[in-house]
């Protein structure tokens, strides 16, 4: 596979990865679709058994995410710049802190755009409570997921 397609791989990924964030896009089933793409065309063994992996992390994913909660926007006070801010700290802490860091990256980049709000440490700290529970949850499982695919993915590319 070509530069240009890895590359194409790799923006219909991170396009999952935006559309875990926006609700109503399927952001795990481009993230994987994405994944069969590229073993497809790899056809080796690493890429078979990274999909098989995807698959499977995919869909405990899915039952996890129906085991929890449903998704409660309306009152919580969710806004475009939290939602921008938690997707961006959970890919940053996902490659500071190798996996792992995506869970602290996540409430951080809410805490931070809660802060920048409401000015005080307390009301934000409260607020991202208050935010995690109503949906943050659910989305920092399913990207949390899906950032694990994506990891994958970039390690087999990067060790081949």
């Amino acid at each position: 596979m070509g530069v240009w397609q890895l590359l194409l791989v790799g923006l219909v990924m991170l396009l999952g990865l935006l559309g875990v964030l926006v609700p109503g896009v399927p952001g795990r089933w481009l993230v994987w679709a994405s994944v069969m793409w590229w073993s497809l065309h790899e056809k080796t063994g690493t890429a078979w058994a990274l999909l098989v992996g995807a698959t499977v992390v995919l869909l405990v994913d899915q039952v996890l995410v129906w085991l929890l909660p449903p998704r409660r926007l309306r009152g919580v006070g969710v806004t475009r710049r939290m939602v921008v801010s938690a997707g961006v700290g959970a890919l940053i802490g996902f490659f500071l802190i190798p996996v792992v860091g995506a869970i602290p990256g996540f409430i951080g980049g809410i805490y931070g755009s809660e802060r920048l709000r409401l000015g005080g440490h307390g009301p934000a700290a409260a607020s991202t409570r208050t935010v995690m529970r109503a949906v943050g949850t659910s989305v920092l499982v399913e990207l949390f997921a899906c950032l694990l695919v994506m990891g994958a993915w970039l390690g087999a590319v990067l060790a081949n």
